[in-house]
């Protein structure tokens, strides 16, 4: 059998080679770094994380939670890798960055039947079976060449932030303390606290601080998930302390009271040495990032291993252009998969490329393809990318507005999103061996 091509060995990519390969049908999985690397990426690794360690909650009375368990239980590479490799972070499923990384790559490239070229694909192939999944910040030449591929449609693109991370020895413990939000789960978030005080000259520096240069950039066009802290303080005063900087169900043990504000951070690595400003995505200069948020105090003196940075996504018009297998809907033996399709976020990600993989191997091996009904976290996503009737297409995160409600009324939400997360996974497993 012909390798199936794959563009891109981030999540979406690597998960679909393993889905294909433990299925029998070989990958060529075409992966431009070390050679080349994007704004964003650092390591050679596959599978690389970059926004943030986190894969959200683990609940599943969160949508995502719910997403992450359907792929845990259809063998998905990615959930394992991180399953194996988890760091403590209360209700979320965070891991090693760096060993999470390791651990896909080895697996990726240990597989029999995926073999890795090194190198930057430039055009799409132009004959075979292939799955793009060159991911948000896909190379000038290949994005070129997608833009040609699709001249009837709407090629977008947006701007996306990474957070900085600093060194737990660093933070000044005294004037911050351990706990989890409404003491769910274990204490695993540090807790800064600010008061009026303190968070009026942080917010006034915040905003006026100086920003570095993005071309094409405007407020307007920053996806609301991952928008820079400094552009959501200029929404007005009082949006970080309803957003990142919120202290509900948080109480400073050295006063017994909630504080005003409160920034939470997060553990990067395993051994707890690294950790990263929870939404403080951002691409404020980096001088400016040292000054603006060492005022924060229990960051006075906090020593920054990576500053954050501002990099280019780019992504489909997808409801136009792909169909509820993220294939190309005028060329199906071509797919996409990762967040070029618009679905935002790790996980989201992975599922699509699991989702991709999936179909393809069913229709080379001449089955008929598994319909993921959107009662489904897999489906609804899938089903969501590829609906025509979605006029003003922007990047999606799972959730459960786009998963159909249940037929009787459920008292709160909890319980509500419990149910539509139970009715799921049966769903699921009455569509028997995918």
């Amino acid at each position: 059998m012909e390798p199936v091509t794959i563009i891109g060995a981030g999540l979406a990519g690597s998960e679909a080679a393993w889905q294909l390969a433990r299925r029998g049908i070989p990958v060529s999985l075409h992966e431009m770094k070390p050679r080349k690397m994007t704004p964003a990426h650092h390591s050679e690794y596959f599978g690389e994380l970059v926004c943030s360690n986190s894969l959200r909650s683990d609940q599943l009375e969160n949508a995502v939670g719910l997403l992450k368990e359907e792929l845990r239980r259809m063998g998905s590479l990615i959930l394992a890798c991180a399953d194996g490799h988890a760091v403590e972070a209360g209700g979320a499923l965070a891991v090693d960055r760096h060993a999470f990384a390791r651990a896909v790559t080895g697996k990726i490239r240990r597989h029999p039947l995926i073999t890795v070229a090194e190198g930057e694909v430039t055009q799409l192939p132009e004959s075979g079976e292939v799955i793009v999944a060159s991911g948000p910040l896909t190379s000038d030449a290949l994005a070129g060449a997608i833009k040609e591929f699709f001249p009837e449609s709407r090629y977008l693109n947006f701007f996306d932030a990474a957070a900085p991370l600093v060194t737990f020895e660093s933070v000044d413990m005294e004037n911050a303390f351990f706990a989890s939000r409404y003491d769910r789960g274990t204490p695993d978030y540090i807790n800064c606290p600010m008061t009026r005080e303190e968070y009026d000259a942080f917010w006034t520096a915040l905003c006026s601080a100086q920003e570095a240069e993005v071309h094409g950039f405007e407020d307007k066009h920053v996806f609301e998930g991952c928008m820079p802290v400094e552009v959501m303080a200029r929404r007005g005063h009082d949006t970080l302390c309803y957003g990142p900087l919120k202290p509900r169900g948080l109480r400073d043990p050295r006063t017994g009271k909630e504080p005003y504000t409160v920034v939470q951070l997060r553990k990067d690595n395993a051994e707890g040495s690294i950790y990263n400003l929870v939404g403080f995505q951002t691409h404020l200069k980096w001088p400016e990032q040292k000054r603006v948020f060492s005022m924060i105090p229990a960051l006075k003196n906090a020593e920054f291993v990576r500053y954050g940075v501002m990099h280019r996504n780019t992504y489909l018009d997808a409801p136009r252009l792909l169909d509820r297998y993220y294939r190309v809907r005028k060329a199906p033996r071509i797919s996409f998969a990762g967040q070029i399709t618009g679905v935002e976020g790790y996980v989201e990600s992975t599922a699509s490329g699991f989702l991709c993989a999936v179909e393809l191997a069913h229709r080379l091996q001449g089955k008929p393809p598994v319909d993921f009904p959107q009662e489904t976290a897999v489906g609804a996503l899938a089903l969501y990318i590829s609906n025509e009737s979605v006029a003003d297409f922007q990047p999606m995160n799972i959730n459960f507005g786009i998963i159909p409600p249940l037929d009787h009324r459920v008292k709160g939400k909890r319980n509500k999103n419990a149910e539509l997360s139970q009715r799921a996974l049966q769903a699921l497993e009455g569509l028997g061996e995918i």
